[in-house]
């Protein structure tokens, strides 16, 4: 029988045994869900130990689950099952029309078995040559409060999204692309988890690119973005895999080819 509660502060010491191998420390996300208001995680309980844990991100009508991850004494058992229906249902009773993922290969069959559909692969890169350096445009500047407005409509054109719950603390470490009238047609947040790029052109998109990987080496794109791709295999990163966005419920009008950069695992 499996009970599902809320994680607390306190699980923080027995979460570090889920810890799954090949991941990012998910302690930081699950401190970052605990602080949010608009992040529910929760914890799958088997016999008084918490065999499991996930988390739904909510953005008005539109959501992400993520940091799905069952304890190696449980798997196979359906408990990952378990708490995407868990979270869905959760979802559904919030108005959730729209709820993604990003699946690992272990993961996928949980989802698909749960209803979720395959929107796009993302391909994974890391850096194999030393970078070489770039002259980045004037029109890369740092952000201003002026601009605040036009980043949250920007994101949400591209994110299909309303996120300003999300971006709001986050925007002053921003560094934006303006066009010669100080119109933002791109930016990047490098305070973001992975630091996304989001851009409404391609030379918008490039230019920021050149900003980040100046000094980062990895790199996660949706396979459409074949102009950000090829930039990267131009200079020095190599694909290494690759990575299954997905979707449960109504789709959403996002654009692939403006994402230069994602944020994380658990946002797209």
């Amino acid at each position: 029988m499996i009970q599902f509660e809320a994680i607390t502060y306190n699980d923080l010491p027995e979460l570090r045994n889920l810890q799954p191998e090949g991941w990012a420390d998910i302690i930081p996300d699950i401190e970052f869900y605990l602080k949010q208001p608009f992040c529910n995680p929760v914890k799958a309980i088997v016999d008084g130990r918490i065999a499991g844990i996930g988390t739904a991100i909510i953005f008005d009508h539109t959501a992400w689950i993520a940091h799905i991850i069952v304890g190696t004494a449980y798997r196979n058992k359906g408990i990952g099952g378990q708490v995407v229906n868990h979270l869905l249902e959760t979802l559904r009773n919030n108005s959730v029309e729209t709820c993604s993922l990003i699946a690992t290969e272990l993961g996928k069959p949980v989802y698909v078995k749960a209803g979720y559909n395959t929107v796009c692969q993302y391909l994974f890169f890391e850096r194999a040559e030393p970078w070489i350096d770039i002259p980045v445009s004037g029109n890369v500047v740092a952000f201003k409060e002026k601009y605040r407005s036009r980043i949250y409509e920007l994101d949400k054109n591209v994110s299909g999204e309303n996120r300003e719950k999300l971006l709001a603390g986050l925007l002053e470490s921003s560094v934006l692309y303006v066009d010669n009238n100080d119109y933002v047609l791109g930016y990047y947040m490098p305070a973001l988890k992975e630091g996304l790029i989001f851009a409404e052109t391609n030379e918008a998109g490039l230019e920021l690119m050149k900003l980040k990987y100046s000094t980062v080496d990895k790199a996660v794109l949706p396979l459409e973005n074949t102009v950000g791709c090829e930039f990267l295999t131009q200079h020095g990163f190599i694909p290494t895999k690759t990575g299954t966005r997905m979707v449960y419920g109504k789709n959403i009008d996002w654009k692939p080819k403006m994402m230069y950069s994602r944020i994380g695992g658990n946002l797209g």
